[in-house]
């Protein structure tokens, strides 16, 4: 008989997908009309569960699974699992670290360009039609250069230090602020945030910062200033949003790059409807090549556990 899998976020990836169904009995909780009567009825069953950082797992559900040897977070955050309550159990909880990174670190250089440069709002002029009704060059305001910026970066991670390489090839000036000093890294190591803003043209939020909130606020807006942007490929509570949009509709910054939002996928409406801010849904690590990276992470953490093995990717045992 084969292993029960209990998957609670769709896999994109096609050949992903006919491996875990040659592999395993998988049960997809996201497709069942009643997932609650079933979980109630089959959970002493489940083996391992696959979820997305997002959508975690919940210990009144891990309650109901006594046999799970394995939760597989695929993705990096796993803000919605209480690895404590994992630990206690000795229940192994992978994630994905590590396959993102570029993918990350190349949007939020896509990002911070395409708000420097106001590509979205170039792009809709000329859809719209306008660029032939407004020939002249003042039509559209002329748009910030990226190369040579001052590049402040919040949190030195692999996200960080891939962004940190980036923008170096552009010749930018990187600083950035940690918990601690990386004597690894030869940048500049600023342990104040409001310091770092006041010292950058852009800040660009790389920082897992699990527990953080809101350490983006009037006060680091005001000090990043009018010629300032913002770039957030992290987690959206790191910004206080009502903060951010009345910092944009003030012009106390020049504009945003968001990949990440405080209640996804509401986004406020002052932000939607901003030219000064480019917009993205969580689609950081959306490629082919990295998506696939990381099912083939799950499946990998998903056989070592069922083997009897330590996961290699665990972070609770």
């Amino acid at each position: 008989m084969k292993p029960q899998v209990l998957q609670l976020n769709p896999i994109l990836i096609p050949e992903v997908n006919t491996k875990l169904a040659a592999r395993y009995t998988v049960h997809k909780y996201f497709e069942m009309t009643k997932p609650d009567a079933w979980l109630k009825t089959h959970g002493a069953a489940i083996d391992a569960v696959i979820t997305g950082g997002h959508t975690g797992i919940s210990n009144a559900m891990l309650a109901q699974l006594p046999v799970v040897k394995v939760v597989a977070v695929n993705g990096v955050g796993t803000d919605a699992v209480d690895l404590a309550y994992c630990r206690s159990r000795g229940l192994p909880v992978t994630a994905t670290l590590g396959a993102l990174t570029e993918d990350v670190a190349d949007l939020a250089i896509g990002l911070l360009i395409a708000a420097c440069r106001n590509l979205c709002a170039g792009d809709r002029f000329v859809r719209d039609g306008l660029w032939e009704k407004f020939p002249q060059p003042s039509a559209i305001p002329l748009a910030r250069r990226f190369s040579g910026m001052r590049i402040g970066i919040v949190g030195m991670g692999r996200v960080g230090r891939a962004v940190a390489t980036r923008a170096e090839a552009f010749g930018c000036r990187i600083s950035y602020t940690d918990l601690r000093a990386m004597h690894d890294v030869p940048y500049r190591f600023v342990p104040q945030l409001l310091e770092l803003a006041q010292d950058a043209d852009a800040l660009v939020l790389c920082a897992a910062a699990d527990k953080a909130e809101g350490i983006i606020n009037a006060a680091v807006l005001e000090a990043l200033g009018p010629r300032g942007f913002l770039v957030n490929v992290a987690r959206g509570r790191l910004v206080n949003e009502a903060d951010l949009t009345a910092a944009l509709s003030a012009g106390r910054i020049a504009g945003a790059g968001l990949d990440v939002f405080v209640d996804e996928p509401r986004v406020p409406l002052a932000l939607r409807q901003s030219d000064a801010v480019t917009l993205q849904a969580h689609r950081a690590s959306a490629t082919w090549e990295t998506r696939t990276a990381m099912a083939e992470m799950v499946l990998e953490s998903l056989a070592q556990a069922l083997a009897g093995e330590r996961p290699s990717m665990s972070l609770t045992t």
